[in-house]
């Protein structure tokens, strides 16, 4: 064991939530090092900027606040700390402005994470935060040094303070593996089980509809489960369904299929319309069209729409063309598919569990172990995907540094 640096903070995980903490504590004085076990910094934060960065949400602060669920509550100090509109100011103090999407979606102009990133790393590097990059956290020996696992063996680091942001468990290769977990349960520390959240899910989807419409989208649905109705898209995976729409109502239904093993999602194609206009449409002589020609005319509705119809029709035993244009209009709008199985962790957007929050005091100390506080994805809290997760990672990224400077008396 070798190398102590002379640091005063040590920050475990360079995503959002470690190097938020890291800044501050540093505009504090204090000495930082932050250290990561990939090659580079941020790999899922730059992974979740390839499609356009989604910062954050504009909507009003209560409606935000209410997206973090069971969490709100504990969740809700920090937030209020570094709200949106403070998050988009950050970004734009670092010659990355934002801009307010159709959907209420904020994104940096750029639309991409990396030119905020580099300019993030680079005024940290001013603020003399050192970045040790292959450094594996493996725990503590029995002096109290954080131990790493490095290129040349392992390094024990001493630090009076640690601030542990080492994410959930979902891509895994990119950083984020909950090794950590096993880690702090030995401390004694309480975690609530690693689980998938934002994800897709599974089902029985017959080869022939697998063969013609596997990676189709599904736009402009609304999906219903647990009297919550959320309008959106889907994509139809080989091994079932995933997309914006199927993660804002994932929480719920990955609980439904671990305590009852299925659940059932519905489907509206045509949410849109009401159920008289549809059988309205549908009433019109058929003529010499094909069932799918006639779907698609009448009814407005894509091939992959078609096809699930057919699917959910063929798995009841029904034939669309016996069916009346009002039952027919039923069952466009309520499109009935059993979800049997989750997706796996590794292909989430984000992981529900954690540590548990009342293992944390206000300031996100440990409290079994004092001078350690924890920030981000490792505690146990979800949300949707809009901004509202690396709002809540920056924000106790924030408040997990100011913390730890706290303890350190800066």
């Amino acid at each position: 064991m070798a190398d102590l640096i002379d640091i005063d903070a040590a920050v475990i995980g360079a995503g959002p939530a470690g190097l938020m903490a890291a800044e501050t504590l540093a505009q504090g004085g204090a000495r930082v090092a932050v250290f990561d076990g990939m090659s580079s910094a941020a790999r899922k934060f730059l992974l979740a900027g390839r499609g356009g960065l989604n910062l954050t949400h504009s909507e009003p602060l209560p409606e935000f606040l209410q997206r973090y669920g069971a969490a709100q509550a504990r969740l809700t100090p920090a937030i209020e700390a570094f709200p949106p509109a403070a998050l988009r100011a950050w970004a734009d103090e670092l010659g990355q402005p934002t801009f307010v999407g159709s959907s209420g979606r904020v994104f940096p102009v750029a639309m991409k994470a990396s030119p905020l990133l580099r300019a993030w790393l680079r005024r940290l590097d001013g603020q003399g935060v050192r970045l040790q990059l292959r450094h594996r956290w493996t725990g503590w020996d029995d002096g109290g040094r954080l131990l790493f696992d490095t290129f040349d063996g392992v390094h024990a680091i001493a630090a009076r303070a640690t601030v542990l942001a080492l994410g959930g468990a979902s891509w895994p290769k990119l950083g984020s593996d909950g090794h950590w977990t096993h880690v702090l349960a030995a401390q004694g520390v309480a975690i609530a089980p690693l689980l998938p959240a934002n994800c897709g899910f599974t089902t029985a989807w017959s080869e022939v509809f697998i063969a013609k419409y596997q990676g189709a989208p599904l736009k402009n649905i609304a999906l219903a489960f647990a009297g919550r109705s959320v309008r959106g898209e889907a994509i139809v995976t080989k091994g079932g369904l995933e997309g914006g729409a199927v993660y804002a109502l994932s929480a719920s239904l990955r609980d439904a299929i671990l305590t009852d093993g299925a659940a059932t999602l519905t489907i509206a194609l045509r949410p849109d319309l009401s159920a008289d206009e549809l059988a309205a449409r549908l009433g019109k002589p058929k003529g010499k069209q094909s069932l799918s020609t006639y779907l698609r005319k009448a009814a407005g509705l894509p091939p992959a729409g078609i096809g699930l119809l057919q699917e959910a029709a063929h798995r009841q035993g029904l034939s669309l063309a016996a069916m009346a244009p009002a039952e027919l209009a039923a069952l466009i709008n309520a499109v009935p598919l059993r979800l049997t199985g989750i997706a796996p962790m590794a292909r989430a957007i984000s992981t529900a569990g954690g540590i548990a929050l009342d293992e944390i005091d206000d300031s996100y100390m440990l409290r079994k172990l004092p001078g350690v506080f924890a920030a981000g994805e490792m505690l146990d809290w979800e949300a949707p995907t809009g901004g509202y997760l690396l709002t809540a990672c920056f924000a106790t990224g924030l408040a997990a540094g100011r913390g730890a400077a706290k303890y350190l008396g800066r």
